[in-house]
Protein backbone atom coordinates (compact mmCIF):
# COMPACT_ATOMS: atom_id res chain seq x y z
CA UNK A 1 0.00 0.00 0.00
CA UNK A 2 1.22 3.81 -0.63
CA UNK A 3 0.33 6.62 1.64
CA UNK A 4 -0.67 9.52 -0.09
CA UNK A 5 -0.31 12.63 2.23
CA UNK A 6 -1.75 16.35 1.99
CA UNK A 7 -4.56 15.54 -1.07
CA UNK A 8 -6.32 18.45 -1.24
CA UNK A 9 -9.80 18.42 -2.81
CA UNK A 10 -12.52 21.15 -3.13
CA UNK A 11 -15.27 20.76 -1.12
CA UNK A 12 -17.86 20.94 -3.53
CA UNK A 13 -15.88 18.35 -5.70
CA UNK A 14 -17.79 15.96 -7.96
CA UNK A 15 -14.88 13.99 -8.93
CA UNK A 16 -14.27 10.88 -6.37
CA UNK A 17 -11.41 10.52 -4.07
CA UNK A 18 -10.36 7.33 -6.80
CA UNK A 19 -10.11 9.50 -9.37
CA UNK A 20 -8.26 12.49 -7.55
CA UNK A 21 -5.92 9.89 -6.30
CA UNK A 22 -4.88 9.08 -9.88
CA UNK A 23 -4.48 12.19 -10.97
CA UNK A 24 -2.04 13.00 -7.87
CA UNK A 25 -0.36 9.60 -8.72
CA UNK A 26 -0.43 9.71 -12.44
CA UNK A 27 -1.83 6.71 -12.80
CA UNK A 28 -5.36 5.46 -14.77
CA UNK A 29 -7.88 5.25 -12.77
CA UNK A 30 -8.11 1.58 -13.19
CA UNK A 31 -4.32 0.89 -12.21
CA UNK A 32 -5.74 2.45 -8.58
CA UNK A 33 -7.47 -1.30 -6.97
CA UNK A 34 -8.58 0.25 -3.89
CA UNK A 35 -8.40 3.34 -1.36
CA UNK A 36 -8.55 3.62 2.52
CA UNK A 37 -9.37 6.81 3.63
CA UNK A 38 -6.55 7.40 6.67
CA UNK A 39 -7.69 10.95 7.62
CA UNK A 40 -9.69 13.63 6.37
CA UNK A 41 -9.81 17.18 7.99
CA UNK A 42 -11.93 20.06 6.32
CA UNK A 43 -9.43 23.48 5.81
CA UNK A 44 -11.94 26.36 5.95
CA UNK A 45 -9.36 29.25 6.88
CA UNK A 46 -10.25 31.07 3.58
CA UNK A 47 -6.37 33.01 3.67
CA UNK A 48 -5.79 35.31 0.66
CA UNK A 49 -9.11 33.98 -1.40
CA UNK A 50 -8.21 29.93 -0.76
CA UNK A 51 -11.15 28.09 -1.60
CA UNK A 52 -12.45 25.78 1.13
CA UNK A 53 -11.09 22.20 1.23
CA UNK A 54 -11.29 18.54 2.51
CA UNK A 55 -7.63 17.42 3.45
CA UNK A 56 -6.73 13.41 3.19
CA UNK A 57 -4.65 11.20 4.07
CA UNK A 58 -5.43 8.32 1.94
CA UNK A 59 -3.86 4.31 1.90
CA UNK A 60 -3.97 3.49 -1.73
CA UNK A 61 -3.27 -0.50 -3.11
CA UNK A 62 -1.79 0.57 -7.24
CA UNK A 63 -0.71 -1.78 -10.04
CA UNK A 64 3.12 -1.28 -10.07
CA UNK A 65 3.76 -0.10 -6.54
CA UNK A 66 7.28 -0.15 -6.48
CA UNK A 67 7.85 1.77 -9.79
CA UNK A 68 5.21 4.33 -8.45
CA UNK A 69 7.19 4.90 -5.21
CA UNK A 70 10.22 5.23 -7.13
CA UNK A 71 9.36 7.69 -9.22
CA UNK A 72 7.65 10.02 -6.51
CA UNK A 73 10.72 9.06 -4.24
CA UNK A 74 11.58 13.04 -3.52
CA UNK A 75 7.81 13.94 -2.74
CA UNK A 76 7.07 13.65 0.81
CA UNK A 77 3.68 13.46 0.56
CA UNK A 78 4.29 9.79 -0.89
CA UNK A 79 5.45 6.97 1.05
CA UNK A 80 4.77 3.24 1.82
CA UNK A 81 2.19 2.90 4.14
CA UNK A 82 3.28 1.96 7.75
CA UNK A 83 2.03 -1.16 8.98
CA UNK A 84 -1.05 -2.04 11.13
CA UNK A 85 0.26 -2.46 14.49
CA UNK A 86 -1.83 -5.42 16.36
CA UNK A 87 -3.62 -4.95 19.47
CA UNK A 88 -3.29 -7.73 21.64
CA UNK A 89 -5.45 -8.31 24.75
CA UNK A 90 -3.67 -11.12 27.29
CA UNK A 91 -5.90 -13.99 28.04
CA UNK A 92 -5.85 -14.49 32.24
CA UNK A 93 -3.70 -17.26 33.21
CA UNK A 94 -3.57 -20.62 35.23
CA UNK A 95 -2.50 -18.12 38.58
CA UNK A 96 -4.67 -15.22 38.23
CA UNK A 97 -7.15 -17.31 40.90
CA UNK A 98 -3.98 -17.18 43.29
CA UNK A 99 -3.33 -13.40 43.10
CA UNK A 100 -7.65 -12.59 42.34
CA UNK A 101 -9.32 -14.52 44.74
CA UNK A 102 -12.97 -12.67 43.24
CA UNK A 103 -14.19 -11.28 39.59
CA UNK A 104 -13.03 -7.67 38.62
CA UNK A 105 -15.39 -5.48 39.86
CA UNK A 106 -15.90 -2.34 37.60
CA UNK A 107 -18.12 0.63 39.48
CA UNK A 108 -19.62 3.28 36.55
CA UNK A 109 -20.56 2.15 33.39
CA UNK A 110 -19.55 5.54 31.05
CA UNK A 111 -16.70 5.40 28.57
CA UNK A 112 -14.44 4.46 31.47
CA UNK A 113 -16.26 1.98 32.66
CA UNK A 114 -17.49 0.61 29.25
CA UNK A 115 -14.02 -0.18 27.96
CA UNK A 116 -11.89 -1.50 31.19
CA UNK A 117 -15.00 -3.67 31.44
CA UNK A 118 -14.78 -4.51 27.38
CA UNK A 119 -10.93 -5.67 28.17
CA UNK A 120 -11.27 -7.16 30.81
CA UNK A 121 -14.33 -9.69 28.97
CA UNK A 122 -11.95 -10.28 26.39
CA UNK A 123 -9.43 -11.16 28.24
CA UNK A 124 -11.64 -13.91 29.83
CA UNK A 125 -12.06 -12.35 33.56
CA UNK A 126 -15.84 -11.87 33.40
CA UNK A 127 -15.93 -8.26 35.45
CA UNK A 128 -19.22 -7.31 37.47
CA UNK A 129 -20.29 -4.21 36.18
CA UNK A 130 -22.11 -2.16 38.84
CA UNK A 131 -24.25 0.90 37.48
CA UNK A 132 -26.10 3.36 40.07
CA UNK A 133 -27.79 4.65 37.19
CA UNK A 134 -30.65 2.71 34.85
CA UNK A 135 -30.07 0.93 31.34
CA UNK A 136 -30.07 3.45 28.38
CA UNK A 137 -33.40 2.92 27.33
CA UNK A 138 -35.36 3.28 30.82
CA UNK A 139 -32.74 6.44 31.46
CA UNK A 140 -33.48 8.19 28.06
CA UNK A 141 -37.28 7.90 29.45
CA UNK A 142 -36.53 9.35 32.36
CA UNK A 143 -34.71 12.05 31.02
CA UNK A 144 -37.12 12.79 28.56
CA UNK A 145 -39.47 13.07 31.44
CA UNK A 146 -37.67 15.46 33.20
CA UNK A 147 -37.39 17.63 30.51
CA UNK A 148 -41.17 18.30 29.81
CA UNK A 149 -42.36 18.37 33.03
CA UNK A 150 -39.43 18.98 35.96
CA UNK A 151 -39.65 16.30 37.63
CA UNK A 152 -36.12 15.07 38.14
CA UNK A 153 -35.00 11.04 39.15
CA UNK A 154 -31.56 11.67 40.96
CA UNK A 155 -30.98 7.91 40.25
CA UNK A 156 -31.50 7.89 36.28
CA UNK A 157 -30.71 11.01 34.24
CA UNK A 158 -28.33 13.06 32.48
CA UNK A 159 -25.12 12.23 34.61
CA UNK A 160 -26.05 8.45 36.08
CA UNK A 161 -26.60 5.85 33.83
CA UNK A 162 -25.27 3.58 30.56
CA UNK A 163 -23.27 5.67 28.74
CA UNK A 164 -22.23 8.03 31.24
CA UNK A 165 -22.72 11.76 30.77
CA UNK A 166 -21.32 11.14 27.02
CA UNK A 167 -24.78 10.10 26.79
CA UNK A 168 -26.47 13.13 26.48
CA UNK A 169 -23.86 14.84 24.76
CA UNK A 170 -22.68 15.88 21.13
CA UNK A 171 -21.04 12.39 21.27
CA UNK A 172 -17.35 13.83 20.26
CA UNK A 173 -14.82 11.33 20.23
CA UNK A 174 -11.71 13.54 19.61
CA UNK A 175 -8.85 13.28 22.06
CA UNK A 176 -5.32 15.18 22.28
CA UNK A 177 -3.72 11.33 22.66
CA UNK A 178 -2.09 9.68 20.18
CA UNK A 179 -1.84 6.71 21.60
CA UNK A 180 -2.23 3.62 19.00
CA UNK A 181 -5.16 2.01 21.20
CA UNK A 182 -7.70 4.60 20.60
CA UNK A 183 -7.67 2.62 16.98
CA UNK A 184 -9.31 -0.01 18.81
CA UNK A 185 -11.94 2.13 20.94
CA UNK A 186 -13.22 3.64 17.52
CA UNK A 187 -13.34 0.08 16.24
CA UNK A 188 -14.93 -1.37 19.10
CA UNK A 189 -17.69 1.99 18.47
CA UNK A 190 -18.22 0.82 14.45
CA UNK A 191 -18.97 -2.98 15.31
CA UNK A 192 -21.56 -1.34 17.75
CA UNK A 193 -23.22 0.60 15.47
CA UNK A 194 -21.55 4.08 15.18
CA UNK A 195 -20.52 5.57 11.77
CA UNK A 196 -17.52 4.25 9.83
CA UNK A 197 -16.42 7.79 8.77
CA UNK A 198 -15.29 8.60 12.42
CA UNK A 199 -12.52 5.97 11.47
CA UNK A 200 -10.73 9.39 9.59
CA UNK A 201 -13.03 12.27 10.43
CA UNK A 202 -10.62 14.72 12.37
CA UNK A 203 -13.48 15.80 14.31
CA UNK A 204 -15.54 12.84 14.83
CA UNK A 205 -18.61 12.82 16.63
CA UNK A 206 -21.35 10.01 16.99
CA UNK A 207 -24.55 12.10 18.26
CA UNK A 208 -25.99 11.11 21.27
CA UNK A 209 -29.13 9.39 18.87
CA UNK A 210 -26.76 7.03 17.70
CA UNK A 211 -24.54 6.93 20.65
CA UNK A 212 -27.31 5.34 22.63
CA UNK A 213 -28.14 2.28 20.39
CA UNK A 214 -23.43 1.89 20.81
CA UNK A 215 -23.42 1.77 24.37
CA UNK A 216 -26.45 -0.88 24.43
CA UNK A 217 -24.51 -2.76 21.86
CA UNK A 218 -21.46 -2.26 24.05
CA UNK A 219 -22.95 -3.71 27.23
CA UNK A 220 -24.52 -6.82 24.62
CA UNK A 221 -20.78 -7.84 24.05
CA UNK A 222 -19.12 -7.58 27.19
CA UNK A 223 -22.17 -9.91 28.16
CA UNK A 224 -21.79 -12.32 25.53
CA UNK A 225 -17.82 -12.81 26.34
CA UNK A 226 -19.00 -13.10 30.18
CA UNK A 227 -19.59 -9.94 31.54
CA UNK A 228 -22.33 -9.14 33.70
CA UNK A 229 -24.17 -5.84 34.52
CA UNK A 230 -26.48 -4.80 36.83
CA UNK A 231 -28.20 -1.35 36.95
CA UNK A 232 -29.53 0.66 40.00
CA UNK A 233 -26.82 -1.21 41.83
CA UNK A 234 -24.94 2.02 43.42
CA UNK A 235 -21.70 1.55 45.71
CA UNK A 236 -22.43 3.04 49.28
CA UNK A 237 -19.24 1.71 50.49
CA UNK A 238 -15.48 0.54 50.11
CA UNK A 239 -14.18 -1.82 52.61
CA UNK A 240 -9.92 -1.33 53.14
CA UNK A 241 -8.04 -4.24 54.53
CA UNK A 242 -4.49 -3.85 55.42
CA UNK A 243 -3.87 -1.43 51.99
CA UNK A 244 -5.89 -2.79 49.88
CA UNK A 245 -9.54 -2.79 48.63
CA UNK A 246 -11.22 -5.62 49.89
CA UNK A 247 -15.29 -5.16 49.47
CA UNK A 248 -17.88 -3.17 48.51
CA UNK A 249 -21.09 -2.49 49.82
CA UNK A 250 -23.88 -2.13 47.17
CA UNK A 251 -27.26 0.20 48.64
CA UNK A 252 -28.24 -0.67 51.90
CA UNK A 253 -26.90 -3.41 52.64
CA UNK A 254 -25.18 -5.72 50.07
CA UNK A 255 -21.88 -6.74 50.43
CA UNK A 256 -19.39 -7.50 47.78
CA UNK A 257 -15.80 -9.37 48.27
CA UNK A 258 -13.73 -7.26 45.82
CA UNK A 259 -10.34 -7.00 45.58
CA UNK A 260 -9.72 -5.81 41.71
CA UNK A 261 -11.55 -2.41 41.33
CA UNK A 262 -12.26 -0.44 38.65
CA UNK A 263 -13.46 3.05 39.96
CA UNK A 264 -15.13 4.93 36.62
CA UNK A 265 -18.33 6.52 38.46
CA UNK A 266 -18.05 10.19 36.98
CA UNK A 267 -17.53 13.85 37.48
CA UNK A 268 -21.07 13.83 39.33
CA UNK A 269 -21.07 11.18 41.68
CA UNK A 270 -20.38 13.68 44.70
CA UNK A 271 -21.75 11.04 47.27
CA UNK A 272 -18.77 8.18 46.30
CA UNK A 273 -16.71 10.98 46.33
CA UNK A 274 -17.29 11.79 50.22
CA UNK A 275 -17.67 7.85 50.74
CA UNK A 276 -14.23 7.44 49.68
CA UNK A 277 -12.93 10.51 51.38
CA UNK A 278 -14.16 9.50 54.90
CA UNK A 279 -12.78 5.28 54.02
CA UNK A 280 -9.48 6.73 53.98
CA UNK A 281 -8.53 7.39 50.23
CA UNK A 282 -6.36 10.36 49.20
CA UNK A 283 -7.65 12.86 47.16
CA UNK A 284 -6.93 16.12 46.02
CA UNK A 285 -8.58 19.65 44.67
CA UNK A 286 -7.90 20.19 41.31
CA UNK A 287 -8.82 23.38 38.96
CA UNK A 288 -11.95 23.39 36.68
CA UNK A 289 -13.74 25.42 34.66
CA UNK A 290 -17.45 27.25 34.92
CA UNK A 291 -19.82 29.20 32.99
CA UNK A 292 -22.75 29.73 30.45
CA UNK A 293 -24.30 28.58 27.50
CA UNK A 294 -24.39 30.61 24.92
CA UNK A 295 -26.32 29.68 21.81
CA UNK A 296 -26.40 31.42 18.40
CA UNK A 297 -28.16 30.86 14.71
CA UNK A 298 -26.14 27.81 12.87
CA UNK A 299 -26.52 30.15 9.91
CA UNK A 300 -24.50 32.50 11.80
CA UNK A 301 -21.89 30.18 12.75
CA UNK A 302 -21.33 28.88 9.21
CA UNK A 303 -21.14 32.57 7.75
CA UNK A 304 -18.69 33.06 10.35
CA UNK A 305 -16.61 29.90 9.17
CA UNK A 306 -17.30 29.32 5.90
CA UNK A 307 -18.20 32.90 4.23
CA UNK A 308 -19.58 32.80 1.17
CA UNK A 309 -19.78 29.28 0.98
CA UNK A 310 -21.78 29.35 3.63
CA UNK A 311 -25.26 27.12 3.45
CA UNK A 312 -23.72 24.95 0.84
CA UNK A 313 -25.08 21.15 1.20
CA UNK A 314 -21.53 19.77 0.78
CA UNK A 315 -20.31 21.47 4.13
CA UNK A 316 -21.36 20.01 7.62
CA UNK A 317 -22.39 22.20 10.42
CA UNK A 318 -19.85 24.85 10.88
CA UNK A 319 -17.79 24.52 15.20
CA UNK A 320 -15.45 27.17 16.43
CA UNK A 321 -13.35 27.66 19.49
CA UNK A 322 -12.61 30.91 21.35
CA UNK A 323 -9.87 31.16 23.59
CA UNK A 324 -9.01 34.07 25.76
CA UNK A 325 -6.63 35.06 28.56
CA UNK A 326 -7.83 37.70 31.37
CA UNK A 327 -4.69 39.97 31.95
CA UNK A 328 -6.60 41.28 34.67
CA UNK A 329 -7.16 38.19 36.83
CA UNK A 330 -4.84 35.91 34.89
CA UNK A 331 -7.71 33.67 34.64
CA UNK A 332 -8.31 31.60 31.31
CA UNK A 333 -11.59 31.79 29.57
CA UNK A 334 -13.02 29.52 27.01
CA UNK A 335 -15.28 27.62 24.43
CA UNK A 336 -16.08 23.91 25.42
CA UNK A 337 -17.76 21.34 24.13
CA UNK A 338 -19.48 23.23 21.57
CA UNK A 339 -22.61 21.52 19.97
CA UNK A 340 -23.17 22.51 16.16
CA UNK A 341 -27.22 21.96 15.17
CA UNK A 342 -28.08 21.43 18.85
CA UNK A 343 -29.88 22.57 21.93
CA UNK A 344 -28.85 23.17 25.66
CA UNK A 345 -29.57 20.78 28.37
CA UNK A 346 -30.81 20.26 31.98
CA UNK A 347 -28.32 18.20 33.27
CA UNK A 348 -29.06 17.86 36.72
CA UNK A 349 -28.22 15.23 39.40
CA UNK A 350 -29.79 16.69 42.58
CA UNK A 351 -32.81 17.74 44.16
CA UNK A 352 -32.91 21.72 43.79
CA UNK A 353 -29.45 22.19 42.08
CA UNK A 354 -29.61 23.38 38.07
CA UNK A 355 -26.80 22.21 35.54
CA UNK A 356 -27.09 22.98 31.99
CA UNK A 357 -25.09 20.94 29.04
CA UNK A 358 -24.68 20.95 25.66
CA UNK A 359 -25.99 18.26 23.26
CA UNK A 360 -26.43 17.10 19.60
CA UNK A 361 -28.11 14.55 17.04
CA UNK A 362 -25.92 13.10 14.56
CA UNK A 363 -27.29 15.57 11.77
CA UNK A 364 -26.99 18.13 14.01
CA UNK A 365 -30.14 19.79 12.47
CA UNK A 366 -31.28 21.51 14.73
CA UNK A 367 -30.29 25.42 13.70
CA UNK A 368 -28.88 26.66 16.11
CA UNK A 369 -25.71 26.16 17.64
CA UNK A 370 -24.25 26.45 21.25
CA UNK A 371 -21.55 26.22 23.42
CA UNK A 372 -19.81 26.51 26.91
CA UNK A 373 -17.76 29.36 27.36
CA UNK A 374 -16.09 28.76 30.32
CA UNK A 375 -13.70 30.50 32.96
CA UNK A 376 -10.84 28.97 35.27
CA UNK A 377 -11.62 28.09 38.76
CA UNK A 378 -8.66 26.69 40.97
CA UNK A 379 -8.69 25.53 44.61
CA UNK A 380 -7.98 28.90 45.84
CA UNK A 381 -11.13 29.93 44.98
CA UNK A 382 -12.63 27.72 47.98
CA UNK A 383 -10.15 27.44 50.35
CA UNK A 384 -8.35 24.27 48.35
CA UNK A 385 -9.71 21.27 50.87
CA UNK A 386 -10.34 18.09 48.70
CA UNK A 387 -14.44 18.63 48.24
CA UNK A 388 -14.75 21.86 48.70
CA UNK A 389 -14.62 22.16 44.83
CA UNK A 390 -18.20 20.11 45.06
CA UNK A 391 -19.23 22.50 48.00
CA UNK A 392 -18.31 26.07 45.23
CA UNK A 393 -20.32 24.07 42.63
CA UNK A 394 -23.33 23.38 44.54
CA UNK A 395 -23.69 26.55 45.77
CA UNK A 396 -23.93 28.34 42.31
CA UNK A 397 -26.11 25.57 41.31
CA UNK A 398 -28.59 26.32 44.02
CA UNK A 399 -28.38 30.06 42.99
CA UNK A 400 -29.24 28.80 39.53
CA UNK A 401 -32.21 26.60 40.62
CA UNK A 402 -33.71 29.58 42.79
CA UNK A 403 -33.13 32.61 39.94
CA UNK A 404 -35.25 29.72 37.34
CA UNK A 405 -37.98 29.75 39.71
CA UNK A 406 -37.28 26.87 41.94
CA UNK A 407 -38.83 24.47 38.40
CA UNK A 408 -35.63 23.58 36.99
CA UNK A 409 -36.03 26.50 34.55
CA UNK A 410 -32.97 28.17 34.06
CA UNK A 411 -31.94 31.34 34.54
CA UNK A 412 -31.13 33.19 31.09
CA UNK A 413 -29.90 37.07 30.20
CA UNK A 414 -29.19 38.19 26.46
CA UNK A 415 -25.38 39.07 25.69
CA UNK A 416 -26.27 43.03 26.07
CA UNK A 417 -28.09 42.84 29.37
CA UNK A 418 -24.61 40.66 31.22
CA UNK A 419 -22.08 43.67 29.96
CA UNK A 420 -24.01 46.31 30.49
CA UNK A 421 -25.82 45.05 34.00
CA UNK A 422 -29.04 44.94 33.20
CA UNK A 423 -31.24 42.15 33.24
CA UNK A 424 -34.80 40.98 32.01
CA UNK A 425 -34.70 41.32 28.51
CA UNK A 426 -36.54 38.24 26.07
CA UNK A 427 -36.49 39.16 22.65
CA UNK A 428 -33.17 37.12 21.36
CA UNK A 429 -31.88 36.12 18.64
CA UNK A 430 -32.90 32.65 18.86
CA UNK A 431 -35.22 31.46 21.36
CA UNK A 432 -33.32 29.13 23.88
CA UNK A 433 -33.45 25.82 23.64
CA UNK A 434 -33.25 24.57 27.02
CA UNK A 435 -35.80 22.32 28.55
CA UNK A 436 -37.88 21.75 31.16
CA UNK A 437 -37.84 26.13 30.20
CA UNK A 438 -36.02 29.63 31.18
CA UNK A 439 -36.88 32.45 32.98
CA UNK A 440 -34.93 36.01 32.30
CA UNK A 441 -32.73 36.57 35.49
CA UNK A 442 -28.82 37.95 35.97
CA UNK A 443 -26.43 35.73 36.04
CA UNK A 444 -23.55 37.47 37.46
CA UNK A 445 -25.99 36.74 40.97
CA UNK A 446 -25.06 33.10 39.58
CA UNK A 447 -21.59 33.21 38.86
CA UNK A 448 -18.91 34.48 41.53
CA UNK A 449 -17.91 37.95 40.25
CA UNK A 450 -13.68 36.80 39.74
CA UNK A 451 -15.63 34.89 36.82
CA UNK A 452 -18.11 37.21 35.45
CA UNK A 453 -15.84 40.10 34.84
CA UNK A 454 -12.98 37.93 32.73
CA UNK A 455 -16.04 36.60 30.77
CA UNK A 456 -17.20 39.99 29.89
CA UNK A 457 -14.11 41.31 29.19
CA UNK A 458 -13.68 38.05 26.95
CA UNK A 459 -17.27 38.65 25.09
CA UNK A 460 -15.78 42.23 24.21
CA UNK A 461 -12.94 40.84 22.68
CA UNK A 462 -14.72 38.40 21.00
CA UNK A 463 -16.96 40.40 19.40
CA UNK A 464 -14.51 42.68 18.19
CA UNK A 465 -12.56 39.48 16.13
CA UNK A 466 -15.85 38.31 15.22
CA UNK A 467 -18.52 40.68 15.04
CA UNK A 468 -22.16 39.88 15.91
CA UNK A 469 -20.73 36.82 18.30
CA UNK A 470 -21.48 39.09 21.34
CA UNK A 471 -24.56 40.76 19.79
CA UNK A 472 -26.63 42.03 21.88
CA UNK A 473 -29.97 39.96 21.51
CA UNK A 474 -27.62 36.59 21.98
CA UNK A 475 -28.85 34.03 24.72
CA UNK A 476 -26.77 33.06 27.54
CA UNK A 477 -27.97 30.08 29.79
CA UNK A 478 -26.62 28.96 33.34
CA UNK A 479 -25.04 27.12 35.28
CA UNK A 480 -22.16 25.19 33.45
CA UNK A 481 -20.68 23.96 35.94
CA UNK A 482 -19.67 20.44 35.58
CA UNK A 483 -17.11 20.51 32.82
CA UNK A 484 -14.95 18.59 34.28
CA UNK A 485 -14.11 16.88 38.02
CA UNK A 486 -13.22 18.98 40.93
CA UNK A 487 -11.01 16.94 42.47
CA UNK A 488 -8.26 13.86 41.73
CA UNK A 489 -8.72 10.40 43.08
CA UNK A 490 -4.55 10.10 43.15
CA UNK A 491 -3.09 7.01 41.74
CA UNK A 492 -0.02 5.45 41.19
CA UNK A 493 1.44 6.58 37.71
CA UNK A 494 2.73 2.85 36.58
CA UNK A 495 0.34 0.63 37.80
CA UNK A 496 -2.75 3.39 37.73
CA UNK A 497 -3.75 1.70 41.58
CA UNK A 498 -4.86 4.36 44.22
CA UNK A 499 -1.64 5.16 46.39
CA UNK A 500 -4.06 4.14 49.30
CA UNK A 501 -5.82 1.04 48.39
CA UNK A 502 -3.80 -1.36 46.52
CA UNK A 503 -6.22 -3.23 44.02
CA UNK A 504 -8.23 -0.25 43.55
CA UNK A 505 -8.11 1.44 40.27
CA UNK A 506 -9.47 5.16 39.96
CA UNK A 507 -10.30 5.89 36.20
CA UNK A 508 -11.99 7.93 33.58
CA UNK A 509 -13.35 11.49 34.23
CA UNK A 510 -14.87 10.91 37.52
CA UNK A 511 -11.68 10.13 39.18
CA UNK A 512 -9.63 13.30 37.89
CA UNK A 513 -7.82 11.74 34.53
CA UNK A 514 -9.60 12.18 31.25
CA UNK A 515 -11.74 15.04 29.67
CA UNK A 516 -14.07 13.68 27.35
CA UNK A 517 -15.53 10.18 25.79
CA UNK A 518 -12.04 8.80 23.73
CA UNK A 519 -9.85 10.19 26.54
CA UNK A 520 -12.04 8.67 29.37
CA UNK A 521 -12.23 5.26 27.39
CA UNK A 522 -8.86 4.88 26.90
CA UNK A 523 -8.25 5.46 30.52
CA UNK A 524 -10.61 2.47 31.45
CA UNK A 525 -8.56 0.60 28.86
CA UNK A 526 -5.24 1.00 30.05
CA UNK A 527 -6.07 0.71 33.80
CA UNK A 528 -7.40 -2.97 32.63
CA UNK A 529 -4.54 -3.94 30.61
CA UNK A 530 -2.29 -2.73 33.68
CA UNK A 531 -4.02 -5.03 35.81
CA UNK A 532 -3.96 -7.76 33.38
CA UNK A 533 -0.18 -7.21 33.08
CA UNK A 534 0.36 -7.49 36.79
CA UNK A 535 -1.36 -10.64 36.96
CA UNK A 536 0.35 -12.30 33.89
Amino acid sequence: MIRVKNLRVPYDAVRSVEELVAQRLHLSPCAVHGVIVVHKALDARCRCGTPITWVYTLDVQVEGERAVLARFRRDVGIATAPPAEPFVIPRIGGCAKVLCKHRPVVVGFGPAGIFAAWVLARAGAAPLVLERGQDVERRTRDVARFWQTGVLDPASNVQFGEGGAGAFSDGKLTARSSDPRMREITEAFIAAGAPEEIRFLRKPHIGTDILRTVVKNLRAAIIRLGGTVRFGAQVTGAALQEGRIAALTVGAAERIPADTVFLGTGHSARDTYAMLHEAGLRIQPKAFAIGVRIEHPQAFIDRMQYGTAAGSPHLPAADYAVADRDDAGGRGVYSFCMCPGGMVVAAASEEGRLVTNGMSNYRRDSSVANSALLVQVSPADWGGDALGGIRFQRDMEERAFCLGGGDYRAPVQSVGDFLTGGFGSSDFAVTPTYAPGVRPADLRAVLPEACTAPLARALRRWEQRMPGFAAPDIPMTGVESRSSAPCRIVRDPVTMESVSAAGLYPIGEGAGYAGGIMSAALDGMKAALAFLGKIQ
